[in-house]
């Protein structure tokens, strides 16, 4: 296959694709929809492969389609950032670039994040600072902090990232040998784990954020960080409540369990914090784009 000739029409995929329209599409990127039918059938016969499947609904991927979308998906940004580039006249990027993260933000979003800004500004020497306290970005000589919660009153620029709600998950093993939990009344029967902000009276909502309830609970156990919550429900110790993101390799191998799928705790907001007031430096905005889409991959 002729990479060169397919590679605009792996651009106009990845945009249906994340919008499950051809309408939305043509409409984002000046098309008509016809063509951008055209284009996606130009693509499957290039490829031998039904990659979408139309319904009433719009579009869904095939599961090659998911496959294409997962290898293709930044590529319409690194474009824009590399056109970016040739039309500026500042220079590269270079120098220590000094992060704060939530403890659990590591693993699926942080990282992957700055090893894909570090391949693309390569001058870049980055520094974590894992943490679950709020870090002054000119006390701590930071480039970018993320926090999730309430913010405090700063002259800093506040990026939203996204949210995330916490739910209810149990290892299979725990379930059986302490029975399934199939309503809330049962909780209060079974070894509550608890996160660093829980106490003794639990906020819960539906799965929309909306109908508030609070449940009374004794703690089994607690701990001060959200990766040992994760590892003590792993190890079969009881139930906990914790943001979604944290348990999605589990919950898809089944290691896991999410009971009580109707509720949920609280919804965090997360922030992108930095300083630049004016245009930011092309490497902030980059890493904010970076964040966001593998913010959004661990939460979908």
């Amino acid at each position: 296959m002729n990479s060169v000739k397919l590679a605009p029409l792996l651009l106009i995929f990845v945009e249906v694709a994340n919008k499950r329209s051809f309408t939305a599409a043509a409409k984002k990127l000046g098309m008509s929809k016809s063509a951008i039918s055209q284009q996606i059938k130009r693509l499957e016969q290039a490829t031998g492969q039904q990659l979408l499947a139309r319904n009433t609904r719009g579009v869904t991927l095939t599961a090659v389609g998911e496959t294409l979308l997962a290898r293709s998906e930044l590529l319409s940004q690194q474009l824009s950032l590399t056109l970016t580039e040739l039309n500026s006249a500042k220079a590269q990027p270079s120098g220590q670039f000094k992060v704060s993260v939530p403890p659990f933000f590591e693993q699926h979003i942080v990282i992957p994040a700055l090893q894909q800004l570090c391949v693309e500004f390569p001058k870049l020497s980055p520094e974590i600072i894992v943490t679950g306290k709020w870090q002054d970005l000119r006390e701590h000589n930071l480039d970018v902090a993320i926090f999730g919660g309430d913010l405090k009153d700063s002259n800093y620029r506040a990026l939203s990232i996204g949210k995330v709600a916490e739910i209810f998950c149990a290892s299979p093993r725990y379930l059986k040998q302490h029975g399934n939990l199939t309503n809330l009344e049962q909780l209060t029967s079974h070894r509550f784990i608890a996160t660093p902000w829980q106490h003794d009276e639990l906020r819960l909502f539906d799965n929309k954020q909306n109908n508030e309830q609070r449940l009374k609970i004794a703690h089994y156990a607690k701990t001060n960080t959200l990766n040992t919550v994760l590892e003590m429900v792993q190890h079969d110790m009881g139930v906990a409540l914790f943001p979604a993101f944290l348990a999605t390799e589990e919950l898809s191998n089944e290691r896991l369990k999410r009971v009580l799928p109707e509720l949920q705790g609280r919804a965090w907001q997360f922030y992108f914090l930095h300083q630049y007031h004016g245009e930011k430096p092309i490497h902030i905005g980059r890493f904010h784009q970076l964040i966001s889409h593998y913010f959004n991959k661990a939460n979908s």
